[in-house]
């Protein structure tokens, strides 16, 4: 764990590589979990949605699956029929704004602890089905004893092993928070922010520290008495796992998690065997490409063999750049071809064995004879790329720009169009410094060519301020893509032939 002026790193590692990464930046943290008092802005009966203010700028998206209130019925609801606009709710934010998109927002409120869940307007108990048999059935009979005030409870994969004490200490600080939480919204005006999930540093903290877990290394004294005390209010046994970190040279750069940070912005990611992936999102679904690369096989390995395990290791890989990357929504993962059903059976295992580890909801169907693996992954927040770049601006986020010689010939079309029956001679024309050299190639045979057509004699001008697929001509520009305004100008001439030399 690392903090700094700018932001927060966090870094889960397992078995020595890098598994996560958490970046969170001064002001820009993740807005999940935080509840606000808000005001419905729009029902769109349409979409069975409505908009809410909420005071982050975009409006929040609630559904109506998530109006969940006391007197609010369950089943066969129309939005129209329980929100209108100018309506008070309380929201909780269940997935940060992305985009052009606001938050994801839920009136089934949920305050997280170090081993319960309390949900206000919830019934029940539930239990992670992490857990195994006997320990869901033991904290399952301490739960039911738990003095409750309503709301429902779910209990977390840290509480196994938790006594009654710790759960019942656990319950007691949530059902103050939500009675202070109640008691805030009576007073404050709309919209309002009434509780602030914790930032990653104690979250990661209060989701991920069990017994399984060696020791947590932080950089920063300040924040590192920061968790020690939250944990000697929760799990005191477990205080002395963090620590300081005194080794030479900077924490995260020691384990490796810097290189791993800027390895999220690669399109391939080489595999052990010779073998690759390759990685591409698009706006509807992320699909990864296993690729055998050199990966042959040794001596008289068969085709199928070698596939396989290729295939087998790209499973963990797989696995592990989703929840480096945390990529989140729709993803398709085109495997090697298997003519093998067994084989295909296998590789699905070891997607789902190395999904285990993941603390991210998901669903993965099986694989297909063409190889593919359809699989969705709960997205809740950016992940580290989205954090650490913006689209470029040259190709808006294609991936791919338009070609000098494309905007040569773009060019050249507008040249000649604009001195059609010009008998001016000889006429300054300005370009783009790279399709200046495309006209001028060859003893500038084209520029030779449309002075031979026009009937006149052409100067070309390089000039920095043009858009590259535009011209001026004289002290004009033609095309639409003439760049308006010029913080550096600079002008070359070149010789240009005389017409019909």
């Amino acid at each position: 764990m690392s903090i700094d002026r700018a932001e927060t790193r966090v870094a889960i590692l397992e078995d020595g590589r890098v598994a996560e990464v958490q970046i969170e930046r001064r002001g820009k943290g993740s807005v999940v979990g935080h509840i606000w008092k808000g005001r419905v802005e729009s029902v769109l009966a349409g979409m069975e949605a409505s908009f809410i203010e909420v005071g982050i700028g975009k409006n929040g998206f609630l559904h109506v699956d998530d109006v969940v209130a006391e007197g609010v019925p369950k089943k066969k609801r129309l939005i129209a029929d329980m929100l209108k606009k100018g309506d008070e709710v309380i929201v909780q934010a269940v997935k940060d704004p992305m985009g052009t998109k606001g938050a994801r927002l839920t009136m089934q409120l949920s305050l997280a602890g170090r081993f319960l869940v309390y949900v206000p307007f919830g019934d029940g108990i539930g239990i992670s089905k992490r857990l195994d048999d006997d320990e869901r059935h033991r904290l399952r009979d301490i739960c039911k004893k738990l003095p409750r005030d309503g709301g429902g409870l779910i209990v977390r994969t840290a509480a196994a092993g938790a006594s009654a004490t710790e759960l019942a200490r656990d319950l007691a600080s949530l059902n103050l928070l939500w009675k202070a939480i109640r008691e805030r919204s009576a007073q404050v005006p709309l919209p309002s922010l009434l509780y602030s999930e914790a930032d990653s540093s104690l979250k990661v903290i209060r989701d991920i520290l069990n017994d399984s877990v060696d020791e947590v290394l932080v950089d920063d004294a300040r924040q590192h008495e920061r968790i020690v005390g939250f944990l000697r209010r929760t799990s005191p046994e477990l205080a002395d796992r963090v620590k300081v970190w005194d080794g030479d040279g900077q924490l995260l750069k020691h384990f490796g998690v810097e290189d791993a940070i800027r390895s999220t912005l690669n399109r391939r990611v080489p595999l052990a065997s010779g073998g690759s992936l390759v990685i591409d999102d698009t706006e509807a679904m992320t699909v990864i490409d296993v690729n055998s690369g050199k990966n042959v096989g040794r001596g008289n390995t068969q085709l199928e063999d070698t596939i396989t395990r290729t295939n087998l290791e790209a499973a963990t890989e797989v696995v592990r750049q989703l929840r480096l990357r945390d990529i989140g929504g729709i993803i398709v993962i085109d495997f090697i071809d298997m003519d093998n059903a067994k084989n295909r059976r296998a590789v699905t295992q070891a997607l789902n064995d190395a999904l285990a580890n993941d603390r991210t909801r998901t669903f993965v169907v099986e694989i297909s004879p063409l190889g593919l693996v359809q699989m969705t992954r709960q997205n809740i927040s950016d992940g580290a790329r989205e954090i650490m770049t913006n689209h470029c601006p040259t190709c808006g986020g294609q991936g791919f720009v338009v070609s000098a010689e494309t905007h040569a010939i773009d060019a050249e079309r507008q040249i000649r169009m604009a001195l059609a029956g010009t008998s001016e001679s000889p006429v300054a024309v300005g370009v783009h410094p790279e399709v200046m050299g495309f006209l001028t190639a060859d003893d500038s045979a084209v520029l030779a060519a449309i002075e031979e057509d026009l009937g006149i004699s052409i100067t070309l001008e390089s000039d920095t301020s043009l858009a590259p697929g535009s011209a001026r001509i004289g002290g004009g520009a033609a095309g639409s893509g003439a760049s308006r305004s010029r913080t550096r100008t600079t002008r070359s001439r070149s010789a240009a032939k005389p017409a019909g030399a």
